[in-house]
């Protein structure tokens, strides 16, 4: 499975909870934050959800 570089980009002030709750299931609190998941279906469907505040990199 490949990695990928999950990096919060835009503030999650003011979003939707349910899109909230998923930055926090990915590891994400801050903007700047980045973490590494292994890409599987549930993540792809995570970032297709809040990807409008992430930014995405393969490793």
């Amino acid at each position: 499975m490949e990695e990928v570089l999950v990096t919060q980009e835009k503030s999650s002030i003011g979003i939707i909870p349910t899109h909230k709750k998923t930055l926090i299931a990915l590891g994400l609190k801050k903007k700047g934050q980045s973490r590494k998941h292994k890409m599987s279906p549930q993540l792809k469907g995570m970032l297709r959800q809040v990807g409008y505040l992430l930014k995405v990199d393969k490793v």
